[in-house]
């Protein structure tokens, strides 16, 4: 389901670093010190997004990876785009380490 312009706000303002753009989608630019590890980056969310059953755009632009988020069933932003954020943002925490 759809979500309202508040409930985005809320669930916003729980995502550091993730912005609304255009309306419909949520993204993040995510960056790292060799390409190689926006590669595995990448992978990494691709294999997340088969389990959750949700996939994000991604572009890679050399050591910078952008996520987008929507749902296009649901014409705009639902809980699920939020919480495949949320496992990406944990992909890339465990990454950090």
């Amino acid at each position: 389901m759809k979500l309202s312009e508040k409930e985005i706000d809320t669930r916003l303002a729980e995502l550091a670093h993730w912005g609304r753009t255009d309306g419909k989608w949520i993204e993040r630019k995510y960056r790292f010190a060799e390409f190689m590890d926006s590669i595995r980056f990448t992978n990494r969310v691709a294999e997340e997004a088969e389990r959750l059953n949700h996939h994000p755009m991604i572009a890679i632009d050399f050591r910078m990876v952008t996520l987008r988020l929507t749902s296009w069933s649901a014409g705009g932003l639902t809980a699920l785009d939020f919480e495949a954020a949320q496992h990406f943002e944990a992909v890339y925490a465990s990454m950090e380490k």
